[in-house]
């Protein structure tokens, strides 16, 4: 990453959105922690805020006109951060329940693990080579919604992982329809991202 584009990352930094993500990304280990710890109504009152502000902090942005190109790289790397870490979290629980289907299931959390894992490390080549990584299109926002969605109800009902699964425990064939939905989702969010990746590389390396 070249001078110019470290400058223009750095211009106009100091906004409500980017100050929105950088608490997002500091509460990922508090989640994590509280989560292993078995504070589960705390860990999912840390999910719901995180994904509430990841729907607002853009329209706030807009709205104060304060987007910045920062802001276009902080957000998406919160969501990316934010669901590596649940899709690790989960996968352990399933795979240490007792139900014998969530945990069969288990490695579909891999899915996303390596999705977002792969997002990740393509941002920072892309950024080394001096592209712009793509921001969220139409799929990439179902997806990410859909994912929290699902993460939520688990955490409400899921067999040994819901905070209110003593009144109402989802079938471990339900949680698994869920988490696979979501991950079709994420795939075809994955995919519709190619194209444009594609265009920039096809002009970035034809100057040369």
């Amino acid at each position: 990453m070249d001078k110019s584009m470290i400058n223009r990352y750095l211009s106009n930094w100091k906004t409500i959105h980017n100050f929105i993500s950088f608490v997002r990304i500091l509460l990922i280990p508090v989640f994590g922690v509280l989560f292993r710890e078995g504070h589960l109504v705390w860990a999912l009152i840390i999910v719901v805020i995180s994904g509430l502000t990841d729907f607002v902090d853009g329209k706030i942005a807009r709205k104060f006109n304060q987007i910045s190109d920062l802001g276009k790289l902080l957000d998406p790397l919160a969501d990316k951060l934010t669901q590596i870490t649940l899709a690790i979290l989960l996968f352990l629980e399933f795979n240490e329940c007792s139900d014998a289907t969530m945990k069969t299931f288990s490695w579909v959390f891999l899915i996303f693990l390596v999705k977002e894992a792969i997002f990740v490390v393509g941002a920072i080549i892309m950024l080394s080579l001096g592209m712009i990584p793509s921001a969220a299109e139409i799929y990439g926002k179902v997806a990410t919604f859909v994912f929290y969605g699902v993460m939520v109800v688990l955490f409400l009902f899921g067999p040994e992982v819901g905070v209110f699964s003593s009144f109402f425990t989802l079938p471990g064939v339900a949680c698994v329809v869920l988490v696979v939905i979501s991950a079709i989702l994420t795939l075809v969010a994955f995919v519709s991202y190619i194209p444009d990746v594609a265009r920039q590389c096809k002009e970035k390396f034809s100057k040369k």
